[in-house]
């Protein structure tokens, strides 16, 4: 939501004998979107499936030991050994791997690259979870799925595509408000605050502030 926009921070976090964090999160938030110095990024989707396990770890908390970890494969194989207290998917990747980690209180199912290289998430579930029902909160989110599935086919080809190419993706207006560059209105509740890239190969991430058709500001993290 708007108001939630002035509680954006940035942060940089140094731990001894752990990787160097740079992440977007709110105020008070201890992991969220970011990359840290082993190259390893993670980026979130909220999903909405009821029941939360009290024994497990919180979604931001796994958030914070994926950025901790060395490679993408070591934070999602500590976060399936651990356990997460409730629903989400959490898209870890680095250099040469990238894995959709969906997860609810009881079970993990890992969304692999298509035959194109490609991981695309909203905000619902894609694979199955026995005994775990989503509820869809968000009902545009299997649309914006298939808008940003269409859009980036047409980046595949023999050639790698840009940082220009890609940030437009995320510039697509289609079904407005509920976009994927989203604008708060009383039909969708919320608008995107931020955008971030990731390079993970040069270790590089540009955030805009602010919807991407119009950014407010424009900020690199970089090791």
């Amino acid at each position: 939501m708007a108001a939630q926009k002035e509680n954006l921070i940035i942060t940089k976090i140094s731990q001894q004998g752990k990787p160097t964090i740079q992440q977007v999160t709110e105020a008070g938030i201890i992991g969220k979107i970011g990359l840290n110095s082993a190259g390893v990024g993670t980026l979130l989707n909220a999903i909405r499936v009821h029941g939360v396990d009290p024994m497990r770890l919180p979604v931001h908390f796994g958030l914070r030991m994926a950025l901790e970890s060395n490679s993408a494969l070591e934070a999602v194989e500590k976060l399936e050994r651990i356990g997460m207290a409730s629903s989400a998917h959490i898209l870890i990747a680095d250099a040469e791997t990238a894995i959709g980690l969906e997860f609810t209180k009881s079970t993990f199912a890992r969304c692999l690259p298509d035959e194109t290289g490609r991981i695309v998430h909203a905000n619902h579930l894609l694979l199955e979870h026995p005994r775990e029902v989503d509820t869809v909160w968000l009902k545009d989110s299997l649309t914006r799925v298939k808008t940003m599935t269409e859009i980036s086919a047409k980046l595949i080809g023999e050639k790698e595509p840009t940082w220009e190419e890609l940030s437009r993706l995320f510039e697509d207006e289609s079904d407005l408000p509920t976009a994927i560059c989203r604008a708060e209105t009383a039909e969708s509740g919320s608008g995107t605050l931020f955008n971030i890239l990731m390079d993970l190969r040069s270790k590089v991430a540009i955030v805009r502030i602010g919807r991407p058709v119009n950014a407010e500001e424009r900020l690199t993290l970089s090791f």
